[in-house]
């Protein structure tokens, strides 16, 4: 297993469409065992395949205390009711604010081990990594649902996240144009 540099802001692999996931193989379930080893390094919940520059439909999510879990393909269903949650990414080291987020979310994918798979979660961090991962591979990132300029919050990221002088600057730099298109 190898830990993949995670892809920042501005990188246009985030942007990217991403392309379905055609078979379940031993390559990919290769590529899920990277993203959870990613995710882990970095102290994150989920993490979408074009966060370490592979544009594909496959996310991972580890909610504490529980077993880390792919969704391939995943393509959320249902969705009911609103909350406010804080969200931050792990492409946004260092930034958060808030989103508007469903309560209930129920989404559709495969699993590692190819096997259709419903995941409905509420009111709760899964339901909003649920929603957060979905939008990654759909190229999305939170910052596209709140105003940039006035309700995005910095916060020193955890020495695992944190950027050098270079990529600080960049990543500013792109979320200062991202604020200018709200």
């Amino acid at each position: 297993m190898t830990i993949r540099p995670i892809r920042y802001l501005g990188d246009p692999v985030l942007r990217l469409p991403t392309r379905r996931v055609r078979r379940v193989d031993l390559d990919i379930r290769l590529l899920v065992a990277d993203m959870i080893e990613s995710m882990y390094a970095t102290n994150g919940v989920g993490l979408a395949a074009p966060q370490i520059g592979i544009p594909l439909k496959l996310v991972v999510i580890g909610m504490p205390d529980q077993d880390p879990f792919a969704l391939i393909n995943p393509e959320i269903t249902k969705r009911e009711g609103t909350r406010v949650v804080m969200e931050g990414c792990l492409s946004i080291p260092g930034y958060s604010g808030p989103v508007n987020r469903s309560e209930r979310v129920t989404v559709r994918a495969l699993s590692a081990k190819g096997e259709r798979i419903h995941v409905t979660s509420e009111n709760d961090l899964l339901a909003q990594a649920l929603e957060h991962e979905t939008d990654h591979v759909n190229g999305l990132l939170y910052v596209d649902h709140i105003n940039v300029g006035s309700d995005l919050h910095y916060m020193h990221p955890r020495e695992e996240n944190h950027l050098e002088d270079d990529d600080m600057e960049e990543l500013e730099g792109n979320l200062i144009e991202k604020s200018s298109e709200d």
